[in-house]
């Protein structure tokens, strides 16, 4: 398994990731156990959790990941996030020092761990000025509670003007931002990657296989196969399940196969061609889907392969 450093940052990670947003949803405790268990053994480093997840039932996929990694914490990262809404009255969110600092309490006592490898702010607050949880964050890093700091759905401007606020104050900066990004949804090259690239920063996508479109399972004119998660999550059905990126899938699938390749290949290696990328973050459900995904991110294409995406997008 190859591993990258995340920016210019020190922190390096498995150019696989696990999504474990899946844990406590799709997988119970001991289905959990055994990703995880699996993903170690095939040399992934990278956990990526929230305090929300699973959405509306928020805690439980921390709990699983701390249970699951047990001993073998010091061999993992754990990323973790925290500022969605974790009540429906919307009193546990946002950016506050205030909020933050019982978040990652929360957070460390469900992982069952003294640290956070890569903490994540969820997403934008209006309602707190950036530079108050900037300087929250750097609090907990002197602290030893958390080691870096990163961004997620964050637009171009958001991930400048943190960087430019971080290092005006003196304070410790995001090294990461991570969002939407694929072969199906690629708007964030405009803004977000040239500020990444620019800032030294790295960029974690997340739905690198556009919620299974790009796994092979779905075909033009046929519904959402059972037991699929667009089977059973229509706000992702709504947002991925379109004819277009069926028609896009299905290039994309002819030209992994000219490469001897399969489209999961195509999708995850697409995404690691830039540097940019230092791990591509996919659920898994079993062990064997494990081992797929790490055998998909091995594939380093060549300039001709990526030429022949480039033609089959345009």
């Amino acid at each position: 398994m190859e591993m990258r450093n995340v920016g210019a940052s020190g922190l390096k990670v498995s150019t696989l990731g696990i999504g474990c947003n899946n844990f406590g949803v799709r997988l119970d405790a001991g289905q959990s156990a055994a990703v995880v268990h699996a993903a170690l053994d095939h040399g992934v480093t990278l956990f990526d959790t929230a305090d929300v997840y699973p959405m509306g039932e928020g805690g439980t996929s921390e709990d699983f990941l701390g249970k699951a990694l047990g001993n073998r914490r010091g061999d993992a990262i754990v990323a973790t996030k925290f500022g969605m809404k974790m009540d429906p009255e919307g009193t546990r969110r946002g950016g506050s020092r205030r909020y933050i600092i019982k978040a990652v309490e929360d957070s460390l006592r469900r992982l069952g761990t003294d640290w956070i490898d890569l903490l994540q702010f969820h997403e934008p607050d209006a309602d707190t000025p950036i530079d108050e949880t900037l300087r929250a964050l750097d609090d907990l890093i002197r602290a030893g509670k958390v080691r870096y700091i990163g961004s997620s759905n964050f637009a171009g401007w958001q991930v400048v003007e943190a960087h430019y606020l971080a290092r005006e104050l003196g304070l410790n900066r995001f090294v990461v931002t991570q969002e939407l990004y694929s072969l199906l949804s690629r708007d964030i090259e405009r803004e977000v990657i040239p500020a990444c690239q620019k800032y030294g920063m790295g960029l974690l996508p997340f739905f690198p296989l556009a919620s299974g479109i790009l796994s092979g399972k779905y075909e033009l004119g046929k519904g959402a196969p059972e037991g699929t998660r667009l089977a059973t999550s229509q706000s992702l059905a709504d947002m991925f399940l379109s004819e277009s990126n069926l028609v896009e899938a299905g290039k994309l699938a002819d030209v992994a196969a000219g490469c001897g390749k399969g489209l999961i290949d195509l999708a995850f290696a697409w995404l690691l061609r830039d540097a940019v990328v230092p791990s591509v973050i996919a659920g898994a459900s079993t062990p064997e889907q494990v081992a797929r995904n790490a055998e998909a991110v091995a594939w380093q294409m060549s300039a001709d392969d990526i030429a022949k995406v480039t033609d089959a997008l345009s």
